[in-house]
């Protein structure tokens, strides 16, 4: 029977791929401790929780606006100035906002610029739209503006920023961000910017959003998401921004890919929305916490760059392959012999790195961590 040659070249995700992995060590009696799925740890808010099964006793559990509930895109669009509900799109987390883009922007044979490493989807999501990712290496996890303007073709159609990065924790400085918005107006090219992780950053390079600057405004889509922010990671709920043709574009795929999110999920965003700023705050000093821990113990094993976001380090482990073998080899000895899980880099396009989450608890990240030095 026929396939796709473009799914023949879709590998199935990484780290969804470690996620399975551990739950079957676990079920088989394994203290696994995982360091490799990015997931905070913090419970649902009480108030996100109790919307959401109001929402269920209510009974709002039938067919929704295919774009998201009107009060919800209300609330998010006020988070961009001149915006409106018709600028917005709530869609199934982050990443199907961002599949459904590349299926709007792509063609055969079309180029997607993409700084590596990058998160493992991106990629193939340009490939199943029929495009082609064009990967394009940082500087120690920083952009190279000069490399990816270097990289733009006749057949760019856009390039991908994610601050903070996933899976290196980089957060993108603005001078070098103004120079990628001069490389996209200069060429005519969408600017994508995903920004899952925009409430955890913690050095001395402050978030920019690409919203913050108006000149772009008519090229840029902004994709934010709900999971990492509120720990909602299993409501699925996600949302794009952009010029409202652009919206409209992105809505009808959506009704014909999945219709609309979750009916009573979405009411328990409406909740995670009115969250106050200080428990978010508190949210992310915690986290700064633990990235300050991971460093500490971290660094005594291997070559790193502090991440100033997200929640990952993504150190080399190039000192070892000698002794343990690659990337993927030294994931397997880690995981074999000290029960703890990390991502090997090349899932992410960066051999001899490997990806260690700081999202769990502080007693088992250092605990997890000191196994790994243990059995190094």
């Amino acid at each position: 029977m026929y396939i796709s040659d473009k799914f023949n070249n879709i590998l199935p995700s990484g780290t969804l791929k470690f996620t399975i992995l551990i739950q079957e060590l676990r079920a088989a009696g394994r203290d696994v401790i995982d360091l490799a799925v990015g997931e905070p740890d913090f419970a649902v808010d009480a108030d996100v929780a109790n919307a959401t099964t109001k929402a269920l006793t209510e009974g709002h559990t039938r067919y929704g606006p295919v774009a998201g509930l009107p009060l919800l895109r209300e609330k998010l669009a006020a988070e961009f100035e001149g915006y409106d509900p018709a600028n917005i799109l709530v869609t199934n987390g982050a990443k199907q906002g961002l599949f459904e883009i590349f299926q709007a922007i792509c063609d055969p044979g079309r180029e997607v610029i993409i700084p590596s490493p990058s998160w493992v989807s991106f990629q193939h999501q340009v490939r199943l739209a029929g495009g082609t990712p064009v990967m394009v290496d940082t500087i120690q996890h920083q952009l190279d503006p000069d490399a990816m303007a270097r990289a733009v073709t006749d057949r760019t159609v856009a390039i991908l920023i994610n601050s903070p990065n996933n899976p290196t924790g980089a957060v993108y400085e603005r001078s070098a961000l103004e120079r990628i918005i001069d490389i996209c107006r200069k060429n005519d090219l969408w600017l994508i910017s995903d920004e899952a992780y925009a409430a955890f950053v913690y050095g001395d390079t402050p978030f920019t959003s690409l919203f913050d600057f108006p000149e772009i405004r008519s090229q840029l889509i902004v994709v934010r998401s709900f999971s990492k922010t509120y720990g909602m990671t299993g409501f699925r709920v996600g949302y794009v921004a952009a010029a409202q043709e652009m919206i409209a574009r992105l809505t009808t795929v959506h009704g014909h890919l999945t219709g609309n999110v979750c009916t009573f999920a979405q009411h328990g965003a409406l909740a995670a929305i009115d969250t106050p700023l200080d428990a978010l705050e508190h949210r992310r000093r915690q986290f700064q916490k633990r990235r300050d821990l991971a460093v500490r113990m971290g660094g005594e094993l291997f070559d790193l760059t502090i991440p100033d976001g997200a929640f990952y380090l993504f150190p080399s482990v190039a000192c070892y392959q000698e002794r343990y073998g690659d990337d993927q080899a030294f994931a397997q000895y880690v995981l074999e012999t000290a029960n703890v899980a990390v991502v090997p880099g090349s899932f992410f396009g960066a051999p001899g790195h490997i990806r260690i989450s700081f999202a769990t608890g502080t007693e088992r990240l250092s605990e997890g961590l000191q196994r790994i030095k243990d059995v190094l």
